[in-house]
């Protein structure tokens, strides 16, 4: 592409590409999309986005054009890779000068060097390190922020390189700029503090923008670039003097206006310095233990102490608290139980953190963290009465621990206490021993002391299960409080219900339970939503944590309970409400089972519409996908009156051409699965929907086992239909997945084979035609995997034993394959059967196998008589596996026959029989491991096979087996 006349075209199609009418627009795309694998297309890019007269638009497109074909053509082994000349020039041009005017574009240039520095550098770009360090000292801003940017990103993507070798060259190039980045950075910092002090906003917060890149590209160098930083003293003075500048800065945030620009990056600043102490901690913990002391006593100072009231924000408080956390959770400061088998970094880290956490120190973190930092803000409260379901799911939702103050404060008072419960606990419950008995409803601030000491005792449960009789404690008081309806006591009985919540798993009595509930049918009877709004989580968990414990009490509860229950979830509006709402639902569901029948008729009329209205919230509906699948299994065969409902939520969320298919795929499977062990029959529509499984079976994802439960259970529920409208599909996908599948998989796909065998022996073998040879190879090859070995020899047994006729077909088809004798064939199969019998665990197969191979006699074939030892050994291994003896009478009968169908009877602890448990149990009558007697069936070849050759021939054939085997064959026969 030559660069002269190539620039007016690509500049005018680039033109072409930022117009808003697709007509223009598309054509453009398309030209540009060709022009990517041209040679010199990337040079000419390179001079329209460095001309700073065109167009901005124009300009940021062909830096967004030239940073995608970096990642895709920049690595000599990519197709269609740039040319080394073409690259080379690229190289310097990106770097000749700094000085882009509008920051996105500088931004993206500074991300796009960095890109093809972590290709090149410093390998094929050694000039680039030394230009970015002249360039951050030259006196212009501009160029020198620009510089400063560059660096930043390419220090950032080198540190980010994990192979040994790239961290190598990291820690070289560390080893060569660290004194550089040190000075630059403290350069910086200390223009910024001057013209803060002459009052020079505007100076200030361009020095504060360099102070803070400067600063990020230390944080990747300290962090990274050292193995052993400790023996650094660069880096450890560097790490000593952060404190120094956090304390500077912490004092100009009070003279800076809050709402000026200085100030958002002043803050920016501040929590940078601590992401250095906590990355380095995180990285490097015993390296870090010269700096636990003062970590410690910085963070305490400013959290704990009035030496932060005026200067610290929620973020810097978070910042602080999450360092004292990882100091104290640290396993690397963890002596282990036999100190000698400590390292003496490990103890002295110990040593540190026990004599800066005396009782004093202690005491007051525990009571701050209590009485300052849990007590509910003006804001919480007003947020609580105007919204109770935002407040409530935004107080429970997501793991925000290290963001928010609040889970912040929570997650360290656990930590905490945890470390140090011996110490704290005393002090805990002196906070509560003198909260005893009801509290003024006119005194705010003792409400609001109350739900933060409560809440620390449910946070600590655990804890202080030695401590707290809180069986007395929920009859004394707790109980009476729940009973206050004082409007301002809200916050107390909400925070009691949440507390005995946290308590119900740990320490609670089950004759308490029925109080319980009663107190909990009054609260949610209670017709102010907005309070019950307020209760909707601490409730339902209640609910939740009760029935785990002790469902016969909550039985006597369980048409109020559910009626309220479903009550609440109409009236709630808030997506994480309905959740939280239907997930209890669903539990209690789950846990009476078909109890539940009676209640569900409304709940079963409003799912419909919930789903309609949450086509938008895909989470909201794999709530209701679980809901529904309890709902299922607590119906059972009565299930088959939601399939109008059902199906169509099956065909949606199993549809993986459907986008919804990416958060509803897993849950749909398992509803999808459950309806089918349910169902009583095979419905048109329930068949149609196993048109999704061909493109789920094409996945093979970790979806692959539920899919293969679903087509088991078609199989179990009416093989002949299904067989007959999907066996070749199913073949053919089986035949595509065991070509690269894991072991796993493969006996997946054939277990599925040995049912449709054992479901239907006449047409089973013949619809899975194609997939038998390989099964029978596997078995004269030998199969060196015990799990397949005995899958294949399963699959053989079925048809050998109920489809004899298939078997001599197959047999003689292997022979021709192989061009092998067809008794050549027949011998070696019996003889790696009798060799690898101990592949077969299973009792079934092993019986299995013992009546297949008997099913060859008698027989005047020689191969087969020649195998008659094995044969009988493997009857006689089957016998010992199957028989017991009737201590009674001294004679044996075979454990595995049934004779009648008997309905399962469930135990309370257990779940009562689906419809698909029925199926199985009356196949079992029909196959012949279940009806046909062994010792029986051995009797009677043996005495066909006698029959046939005559006494002195079969007393010859006897004679081949060993007499131990024909002793306790002997004995086994007894009788006949």
């Amino acid at each position: 592409m030559d660069l002269n006349s190539a620039s007016t075209v690509v500049l005018q199609v680039l033109t072409q590409a930022t117009s808003q009418d697709t007509a223009v627009l598309k054509p453009a795309e398309e030209q540009l999309k060709q022009w990517e694998t041209q040679p010199g297309f990337y040079s000419v890019l390179l001079n329209i986005f460095t001309n700073h007269s065109l167009d901005v638009n124009v300009r940021w497109l062909a830096v967004l054009y030239f940073k995608n074909g970096i990642d895709r053509y920049w690595r000599r082994v990519a197709p269609h890779a740039l040319s080394e000349e073409e690259k080379t020039t690229l190289r310097a041009g990106l770097i000749t000068n700094f000085n882009e005017p509008v920051n996105q574009i500088a931004t993206q240039i500074s991300v796009l060097i960095a890109k093809v520095a972590r290709v090149d550098c410093p390998r094929q770009w050694p000039e680039l390190i030394p230009t970015l360090v002249e360039s951050v000292k030259v006196q212009d801003d501009l160029q020198q922020h620009r510089a400063l940017l560059t660096f930043y990103h390419v220090t950032k993507t080198l540190a980010s390189k994990r192979l040994a070798a790239d961290r190598k060259l990291f820690y070289d190039l560390t080893s060569s700029i660290y004194s550089f980045a040190c000075s630059l950075w403290n350069h910086h910092t200390d223009t910024f503090l001057q013209q803060i002090c002459t009052g020079d906003e505007a100076a200030a917060a361009n020095s504060l923008e360099r102070t803070l890149l400067s600063l990020k590209v230390l944080r990747k160098l300290t962090v990274h670039g050292f193995v052993e930083p400790h023996w650094n003293a660069e880096v450890m003075g560097f790490l000593h003097a952060v404190f120094e500048r956090l304390k500077q800065f912490l004092e100009c945030s009070k003279s800076i206006r809050a709402e000026s620009i200085c100030r958002d990056r002043l803050e920016k600043t501040i929590i940078l310095f601590t992401k250095v102490l906590l990355d380095f901690l995180d990285q490097h913990p015993f390296s870090f233990t010269a700096l636990i002391q003062r970590s410690l006593e910085f963070s305490v100072s400013y959290v704990f102490t009035e030496a932060g009231e005026g200067v610290v924000f929620e973020q810097f408080i978070v910042q602080c608290m999450n360092l004292i956390k990882m100091i104290v959770k640290n396993y690397a400061y963890k002596p282990s139980k036999n100190i000698e088998d400590s390292s003496p970094e490990t103890l002295e880290a110990h040593k540190i953190k026990t004599a800066f956490f005396t009782y004093p120190t202690l005491m007051e973190i525990c009571r701050r963290l209590v009485t300052h930092y849990f007590l509910l803000t003006k804001e919480e409260l007003t947020m609580w009465e105007e919204d109770p379901e935002s407040f409530t799911v935004e107080e429970t939702g997501g793991d925000s621990w290290k963001y928010s103050l609040r889970p912040c404060t929570e997650v360290l008072f656990i930590d905490i206490f945890h470390e140090y419960n011996q110490t704290l606990t005393p002090v805990l419950l002196e906070m509560v021993h003198s909260l005893q008995g009801p509290t003024n409803v006119e005194n705010t601030n003792a409400i609001l002391i109350k739900d933060a000491v409560y809440n620390a005792v449910g946070l600590a449960a655990y804890e202080l299960f030695d401590s707290v009789d809180f069986d007395q404690w929920f009859k004394n008081q707790l109980l009476a409080e729940l009973q206050v309806s004082h409007d301002r006591y809200k916050p107390i009985r909400r925070r009691v219900i949440w507390l005995i919540g946290q308590w119900i798993s740990v320490k609670f009595k089950s004759d308490l339970r029925p109080v319980l509930y009663e107190a909990i049918r009054n609260l949610l009877q209670d017709r102010d939503l907005v309070h019950r709004g307020k209760l909707i989580v601490n409730v339902t968990s209640c609910i939740f944590d009760g029935l785990i414990c002790a469902s016969f009490f909550f039985f006597q509860y369980l048409e109020s309970m559910f009626t309220l229950l479903f009550q609440l979830l109409q009236e709630v509006t808030q997506c994480d409400t309905k959740m939280h709402v239907l997930h209890v639902l669903s539990c209690v569901i789950e846990r009476v089972n078909m109890q539940i029948r009676p209640y569900v008729g409304c709940l079963v009329q409003y799912l419909p519409l919930l789903w309609k209205q949450s086509e938008e919230h895909n989470m909201l509906r794999c709530a209701i996908l679980t809901t529904l699948i309890h709902l299922v299994q607590g119906l059972g065969a009565d299930s088959k009156n939601l399939y109008p409902f059902l199906l169509p939520v099956i065909q949606l969320s199993t549809d993986v051409s459907q986008p919804p298919h990416v958060y509803l795929l897993e849950d749909g499977l398992e509803l999808w699965l459950v309806t089918l062990e349910n169902s009583p029959c095979l419905t048109p529509e329930l068949l149609r929907i196993f048109q999704n499984m061909s493109a789920l079976l094409e996945l093979s994802s970790e979806n692959l086992k539920n899919c293969f439960k679903i087509i088991n259970a078609y199989i179990f529920l009416s093989s002949s239909e299904f067989l007959q409208m999907y066996a070749a599909d199913l073949c053919r996908s089986f035949c595509e997945l065991l070509k690269d599948i894991t072991i796993e998989g493969q006996v997946q796909v054939l277990k599925v084979v040995e049912n449709v065998v054992k479901v239907n022996p006449v047409l089973g073998p013949q619809m899975f035609q194609p997939l038998l040879p390989s099964v029978f190879r596997g078995i004269i090859d030998g199969e060196r995997y015990p799990v397949v070995m005995s899958t294949y020899l399963g699959i053989m047994g079925r048809v050998l034993l109920q489809n004899a006729r298939f078997f001599s077909l197959l047999l003689s088809q292997m022979a021709c394959e192989l061009g092998q004798e067809l008794d050549q064939i027949l011998g070696n199969m019996i003889e790696m059967w009798v060799d690898r019998m101990d592949n077969i665990t299973q009792p079934e197969r092993r019986k299995l196998s013992a009546l297949a191979l008997l099913s060859l006699l008698p027989s005047l074939n020689s191969v087969i008589q020649d195998k008659f030892c094995g044969i009988i050994n493997i009857s006689v291994e089957g016998l010992n596996d199957v028989m017991t003896e009737d201590s009674e009478t001294g004679t044996y009968k075979d454990c595995m026959l049934m004779s009648h169908f008997e309905e399962p009877k469930a135990t309370e602890d257990e779940e009562p029989p689906t419809e698909q448990d029925k199926r199985k149990k009356m196949l079992a009558l029909k196959d012949p491991v279940h009806t046909v007697s062994l010792q029986q069936f051995i009797y009677e070849k043996l005495k066909a096979q006698q029959e046939l050759l005559g006494e002195q021939g079969f007393h010859g054939l006897m004679e081949t087996v060993d007499t131990e085997i024909v002793a306790q064959l002997q004995e086994f026969l007894q009788g006949f």
